[in-house]
């Protein structure tokens, strides 16, 4: 009796944080597991690379403008080769076709290290090689989705978006603070060589995992017919449509990341070369994402999908217009980091619904489209708030932009009612 009474409480508080700690049964999957581990260097390597590349077209240009191009020079490899890629990914091995665009990526690293380390100083050409490399990635991130699909059963996968989404968030948070104390020191070309040589464990991860060719066993060259079939495909699934849509309204109406370089100078302090307050504005969102990763034990048990969506994202634009109001950096980040809270959330469920709904012949398209709306957005943001804040200032550019988020979301949620009112499905948990 005694001992069942001790017992009592033990379980109690282990069902209290199983219920809020992150769900880590995706990771008894050992494939899962590898391609998991392997993101934790790579993830904080990308986000170095995607500091250095704003920071040096400033340094060259000075002009948040500029900057802002970097957005439309991500964007357009993202629009041509993100539904494509997710074309031959539902035609190829995804495990072979990871092997090539991984290759690309880290190559492409390489290349922008040897121009900054040269000292090249050509503007157009940190451009160009950044437009190549989200070319590789815009092939990259669909197959990588649709590959988790088919390592994870269907139950766990809001958990498995919830672990990925966190060691992504991870390197989002200490890749930019890596970066924001290391330029001072070691120079900007040194945070292209870090990305480059994280891009390795990738390259080991990808080769660890199970050939995993078409589901009908037929592996074929992608063509236009495959890429117009995804989208007839898209066109009769109206929830997976507002699920795009609210997403696109929210990243680029809101995203403020175009601003932050001018920022960190010219409202919270920083030096010319670079310092920590642009550190703190790049991993502010991520901090609030991880946040909410690491306490993800809860997502599964909601149901109302379209509404967590809807919700989040309000709170997202709100959080952005806050941030844009104060002239406090630490103010700012929390603003941030509540922004970047809201944002995980969103992404946990959109992830979760466009899995669930799309079969695997069509995955790969699906995740291509998605890619297309998740990386895209922010660039398109990018250059958007980037002109934007050119001729009104930073300040009316963001909070303008969060605003803007919460007006259109809401014409969204009116116009599409049948997302809102959208359900998880119920599923009996494998054993």
């Amino acid at each position: 009796m005694g001992e069942r009474t001790a017992a009592g409480p033990g379980r109690g508080v282990r069902r209290v944080l199983a219920s809020v700690v992150a769900d880590r049964r995706p990771l008894r999957i050992p494939a899962f597991r590898r391609l998991w581990l392997s993101s934790i260097v790579t993830a904080v390597g990308s986000q170095l690379t995607a500091v250095a590349v704003p920071k040096q077209v400033f340094d060259i240009t000075g002009s948040s403008g500029y900057v802002g191009l970097t957005g439309l020079f991500g964007l357009v490899p993202l629009l041509v080769f993100g539904v494509w890629g997710g074309a031959i990914a539902d035609t190829v091995d995804r495990r072979k076709l990871l092997l090539v665009s991984n290759g690309g990526i880290a190559g492409t690293a390489a290349l922008l290290w040897a121009q900054a380390f040269a000292e090249l100083g050509s503007v157009w050409l940190v451009l160009g090689l950044l437009g190549l490399n989200q070319a590789f990635f815009a092939i990259n991130m669909p197959t990588r989705n649709a590959v988790v699909a088919r390592l994870v059963p269907q139950h766990l996968l809001p958990s498995a978006a919830a672990l990925t989404g966190t060691m992504t968030t991870f390197g989002a948070v200490f890749g930019p603070l890596a970066a924001g104390a290391l330029l001072p020191v070691v120079g900007l070309s040194s945070l292209y060589l870090v990305d480059t040589a994280a891009l390795l464990a990738v390259l080991w991860a990808v080769w660890r995992l199970p050939p995993l060719p078409p589901l009908s066993g037929k592996v074929r060259r992608a063509g236009l017919r495959d890429v117009l079939d995804g989208f007839a495909y898209l066109a009769t699934q109206r929830v997976l449509l507002a699920s795009f849509l609210v997403d696109i309204i929210a990243m680029v109406a809101g995203m403020p990341r175009a601003l932050f370089p001018e920022m960190a100078e010219r409202t919270f302090g920083d030096p010319p070369g670079g310092g920590l307050a642009l550190g703190w504005l790049f991993a502010a969102i991520p901090i609030g994402a991880m946040l909410v990763g690491l306490m993800s034990g809860w997502v599964g048990r909601v149901r109302r999908q379209g509404v967590a969506v809807v919700v989040a994202i309000c709170v997202w634009g709100l959080a952005v217009a806050g941030f844009g109001l104060t002239s406090s950096l630490w103010l700012a980040v929390v603003f941030l980091a509540i922004a970047g809270a809201a944002d995980m959330v969103s992404a946990i469920y959109r992830m979760a619904i466009l899995q669930t709904a799309a079969t695997d012949e069509m995955r790969g398209r699906t995740q291509g489209v998605f890619t297309v709306v998740v990386a895209g957005g922010p660039r398109l943001a990018d250059v958007t708030h980037g002109w934007t804040a050119a001729g009104v200032g930073t300040a009316a550019a963001a909070t303008g932009g969060g605003l803007l988020v919460v007006v259109l979301v809401m014409l969204a949620v009116l116009a599409l009612p049948a997302f809102w009112y959208y359900r998880a499905a119920e599923t009996a948990p494998q054993q």
